[in-house]
């Protein structure tokens, strides 16, 4: 179906497979499957199912909860070589996309048009445009933009029969239930999405890069709700602390002064009428907080550099720690001093190193805890104190995950972010599309057991009674 070089048997190749970006938690599947079109994915899906096997989507392998993690009896179905961007239409600012488009590739295409991709996670460069859909991916500009779901009209889903279907539609109105949205961040549970239809968004044609020093990051959320109450829209505001600070100073040079303990990277954009009064009020809000430095990029080099830098801080902590583990937590903005605290005293309770760099304008939180794996004891820590984390985010009226989504990772606390009767809902529109549990089961919804379930990789029922 998909040629000898479309077939991943032997043990030493699979084995690339074994992880994604969220490296806890490791499986190696049963065998990889490389199709090149949507034809190629129903009919493997097909053979998949007949054959007693779950199906497993992956994209790039930059998710971060363990959501394309094989469990024993998988059929992983690897999308990365459906990259064709099989319409572009400029006139309706519009792109007909197969599942393993790069994301930042579809903006570098549609940037001779004068448009992009608005969704834009730190992984961009590398994440593809299906496992944004999976995951209802973000990025920095989701304050002023929104999420992948505000950006995706239809897509293609083959459900494991390899039954293939269109759902939603080009226009933006068409009655009856949005069953493209439902299917944006179903993280696989549905079937496997081929193709998309995206919007595309102009490029704005003048921006404002600034950078705010705080002596602390109390201050620095402060200058956020300050920002965010203004009245000014910013398409981006991003927090690192100091931590983050030191891993860019080793990493790519950048000097900080040392009573640095908190940056914020603020960007406005739009017309260009307008902008500078935008910009002052967010230096205003800033220094009114407390920022000792505020200053603005002098030209496009300069921001580039300063982007560069916010997507490459998780990279940049490779030089303090041989591993990390990032968390997605969301609490409204108002609380975040509050839980930033809080994250502090669970790291210190767990003798263990935090960082943050995380999206402050929606309050998505990126919690980034520092760790050895080749320590036991130090790996259970990192997961007891992960679990507090995300549990605080709830009790601050919350939420378990921002933009990476509920994979295996986070399995264990649906229960306590949902009632039993609203988990019951999902497993109900589940079965709709999948009855026999046979989409990448085990993740992002509980198999019935509410806050007990553990998260543990599971295939689907039949194989798994087989095995």
């Amino acid at each position: 179906m998909v040629g000898h070089d479309g077939v991943v048997e032997n043990f030493q190749s699979r084995a690339v497979y074994e992880c994604d970006a969220y490296t806890l938690e490791r499986a190696v599947p049963d065998l990889v499957v490389l199709p090149r079109t949507p034809d190629e994915v129903a009919r493997v899906a097909a053979l998949g199912t007949e054959a007693g096997m779950a199906l497993v989507p992956r994209g790039a392998g930059t998710s971060l909860a363990g959501g394309c993690l094989a469990p024993q009896g998988s059929l992983l179905v690897a999308l990365t070589r459906m990259r064709e961007i099989e319409i572009l239409d400029p006139e309706n600012r519009q792109a007909r996309v197969q599942a393993g488009v790069v994301n930042a590739t579809l903006s570098r295409v549609a940037g001779d048009h004068g448009l992009h991709f608005a969704p834009d996670p730190s992984s961009q460069q590398v994440c593809t445009v299906g496992g944004n859909v999976a995951n209802n991916s973000g990025g920095p500009h989701t304050l002023k933009y929104g999420v992948t779901t505000n950006h995706v009209m239809a897509v293609e889903l083959v459900t494991p029969d390899g039954n293939r279907q269109w759902l939603g539609s080009r226009t933006v109105a068409t009655g009856g239930l949005d069953l493209a949205g439902l299917t944006v961040g179903s993280e696989g549970t549905f079937g496997i999405v081929t193709r998309a239809w995206v919007q595309l968004t102009p490029v704005p044609p003048s921006v404002r890069t600034m950078v705010a020093l705080f002596g602390s990051v109390k201050d620095a959320s402060r200058a956020v709700s300050l920002l965010v109450t203004s009245g000014v829209v910013p398409a981006a505001v991003e927090m690192m602390d100091a931590l983050i600070l030191t891993a860019l100073k080793d990493a790519f040079g950048m000097e900080f002064p040392g009573d640095a303990k908190a940056l914020l990277l603020i960007e406005v954009d739009g017309v260009e009428p307008g902008l500078d009064e935008e910009a002052r009020v967010a230096e205003a809000c800033c220094k009114e907080a407390g920022a000792f430095s505020v200053r603005q990029a002098e030209d496009a080099a300069e921001r580039k550099k300063l982007w560069r830098a916010r997507k490459r801080a998780f990279g940049a902590l490779g030089r303090l720690s041989r591993n990390f583990c990032t968390q997605d937590g969301v609490v409204p903005r108002t609380r975040l001093p509050e839980v930033l605290s809080e994250i502090q005293n669970v790291a210190d309770t767990h003798r263990l190193q935090v960082a943050n760099v995380f999206h402050a304008g929606d309050g998505n939180l990126h919690p980034i805890l520092l760790y050895d794996e080749r320590d036991a004891d130090e790996v259970k820590r990192v997961l007891a104190a992960s679990t507090l984390i995300l549990e605080h985010c709830l009790e601050l009226g919350g939420s378990l995950t921002g933009e990476h989504g509920i994979g295996v990772e986070k399995l264990g606390l649906m229960g306590r972010a949902f009632g039993e009767d609203s988990l019951s809902f999902m497993r109900s529109v589940r079965d709709v599309f999948d009855p026999d549990l046979r989409a990448n089961p085990g993740k992002a919804i509980p198999a019935g057991t509410g806050c007990t379930d553990d998260g543990t990789l599971r295939g689907p029922p039949a194989r798994q009674a087989a095995l």
